[in-house]
């Protein structure tokens, strides 16, 4: 059995999420008449503060369905350069909404509202129109955005007359280590998308989330980009479990990360920024003469351990509900062991 440090991604469902599964209620989702999938739905919109939500099977589909919805054809978006939007979507907001994106380049990944003001496009025949702000939180580099800097951006956002969306794919793990209700993140956007897949350990989908207008009209884009499915209840079932339990899955998660970051800080050759390790991502960089990454990943796979590199010498290792202390342990001796050879 394999220790799987890629992502939070690749949990296994329990047997709890299993006979929901199971014992789920099923419709024809299309026509509205899944009672699971709608209750999801009801239950997702609550938790994050807004009118109503939309079952849908990725991230990605959703924050690509929020651009739709917000913006029209040759309009340009304000995004952060290493968002998941710009660099994780195979350039889908050119290719569904044809819209150009204006990237913010910070060296923490963060935008602020100076940065909107430079960007925002003015009111000239020559230039686009700018017409959709998307954040991120928590960010692909593992860190969280502070509450102020998110609603001073969502500020700034409105009196410039844009939507806000935010990518909240790990949204539960921001709120979990700025310690606060969700909705004081989403009260900073006007429209959200979360995974059930990743921090909160369901096997598939995520939920879009905004006011009633805006997701009946992300609704109809699904249908168009093929993402109206039926019988959904077997899948938006676990959903419903993992948002019900999810404060004590990802703290744990939290916990365990804080702890192999720690771990990891006392190796030889490893170097790692404690301060960064915000969420369930630690990344770190192996600072030897000679050190072979491609070499280090199939040691650690042949010691049963599956992990991702990043570049020639930067690691991203993920815990989740799969992932035990007992297993970094583990993980922290096959390391120790490898870069003492």
């Amino acid at each position: 059995m394999f220790i799987d440090f890629r992502s939070d991604t690749v949990t296994t469902p329990s047997l709890e999420l299993r006979q929901a599964m199971f014992d789920s209620i099923v419709g024809d989702d299309v026509y509205g008449d899944d009672e699971t999938a709608n209750a999801l739905e009801t239950l997702a919109s609550n938790i994050l503060g807004k009118e109503d939500g939309l079952f849908i099977p990725s991230g990605t589909m959703g924050n690509q369905l929020a651009i739709l919805s917000h913006t029209n054809r040759g309009d340009e978006i304000i995004c952060g350069a290493n968002s998941h939007i710009v660099s994780h979507e195979v350039g889908a907001p050119a290719l569904l909404s044809g819209v150009n994106v204006r990237a913010i380049h910070n060296s923490n990944d963060f935008i602020y509202s100076d940065d909107i003001l430079n960007a925002i496009r003015p009111s000239d025949i020559h230039e686009p129109f700018t017409s959709l702000l998307c954040l991120e939180n928590a960010l692909s580099n593992g860190t969280v955005i502070p509450i102020d800097i998110m609603q001073q951006c969502y500020n700034t956002a409105k009196q410039l007359n844009l939507n806000v969306h935010l990518d909240g794919a790990r949204i539960f793990n921001a709120s979990t280590y700025l310690d606060v209700d969700v909705k004081e993140i989403t009260n900073c956007c006007d429209s959200v998308t979360f995974c059930l897949s990743k921090g909160l350990g369901a096997p598939i989908g995520s939920v879009l989330c905004g006011n009633k207008k805006f997701i009946a009209k992300a609704r109809k884009y699904r249908k168009a980009l093929g993402g109206g499915m039926r019988q959904v209840g077997v899948i938006a079932s676990p959903g419903i479990v993992a948002l019900n339990q999810y404060k004590k899955t990802i703290l744990n998660d939290h916990v365990n990360a804080t702890y192999l970051a720690n771990k990891l800080s006392n190796l030889k050759y490893v170097s790692i920024d404690l301060s960064t390790v915000h969420i369930n991502m630690v990344f770190f960089k192996i600072n030897k003469d000679g050190f072979d990454p491609d070499d280090f990943i199939k040691h650690l796979l042949h010691n049963n351990i599956k992990s991702n590199g990043l570049s020639p010498d930067s690691f991203r290792f993920v815990t989740h509900k799969d992932i035990t202390k007992d297993n970094i342990d583990y993980t922290i001796d096959i390391i120790n062991k490898y870069l003492a050879l």
